[in-house]
């Protein structure tokens, strides 16, 4: 059995004025992939964020342990420099920043990472070689009038790059037309293959999930994890929706 990677504890939470997530408790081991689904508007990307520590929502109660740490209280930075990633819906511009600079600072800040700038660049190339991006990305504005399915291929950039110990993928999917899909499905399974790193899918679309091997698959409604299952569960959602967990939840409210 995968020993423990992420392991979150009757986990509440939310903004200041309004409670979220409630009373969550969630296991991911070493290279496992799981799966988070659920209606719109359950919470599944809020957990994705508190996971990742961002300051926009507050814990209540309950633990975030990553790798044999707390990290409940620690900055995003610090949780992303211990081995977390997370790729936004909607990824920010950031202007004045060259995406090559960006990169390479990051790398930068991670011991484990730091190369040559020689052997940065033939990386940096290969990387973009795998998601077909042309080299002139590398010198444009982090994501300024990028396109959707451009801002994904860059997160997928980082990915492969970055080789966190665990990915949370937050609708990486959103959005994306068969082609742009088809690139991002091909860097997360080089993330798979290439660093053996943990996955946190969250999607509504499954088909992203097609050539992934998945572990687990839990619903989240009204921000509380009300099921799970093996990878079976994903073609009984992809048939039924969600109505019966959403009913189910309903009756125990």
């Amino acid at each position: 059995m995968a020993s423990q990677l992420l392991s979150i504890s009757g986990l509440s939470a939310g903004t200041e004025d309004k409670p979220i997530l409630h009373d969550i408790d969630l296991e991911v081991g070493a290279g496992q992939t799981h799966v988070l689904m659920g209606p719109n508007g359950a919470g599944k990307s809020t957990l994705g964020h508190v996971i990742m520590g961002d300051p926009s929502y507050r814990v209540s109660s309950g633990s975030i342990a990553f790798d044999g740490e707390d990290v409940t209280s620690l900055s995003p930075d610090k949780r992303s420099l211990a081995g977390i990633f997370l790729s936004y819906q909607a990824p920010v511009e950031v202007p004045g920043v060259p995406l090559y600079s960006f990169l390479r600072t990051i790398c930068q800040m991670r011991p484990e990472l730091k190369m040559t700038a020689r052997r940065f660049r033939e990386r940096v190339a290969q990387i973009s070689e795998q998601l077909d991006m042309d080299d002139a990305f590398l010198t444009r504005e982090l994501n300024v009038g990028f396109s959707g399915g451009e801002k994904k291929k860059v997160e997928m950039l980082q990915l492969l790059l970055l080789r966190p110990k665990l990915a949370i993928l937050d609708e990486t999917d959103s959005g994306l037309d068969v082609d742009a899909l088809s690139i991002v499905s091909r860097g997360i399974e080089a993330y798979r293959s290439e660093c053996d790193g943990a996955l946190l899918m969250i999607t509504h679309n499954t088909r992203i999930l097609e050539r992934l091997d998945v572990d687990r698959t839990h619903v989240m409604v009204r921000g509380r994890l009300v099921a799970e299952g093996p990878a079976s569960l994903i073609e009984e959602i992809d048939s039924n929706g969600f109505a019966r967990f959403e009913s189910e939840q309903i009756a125990e409210a």
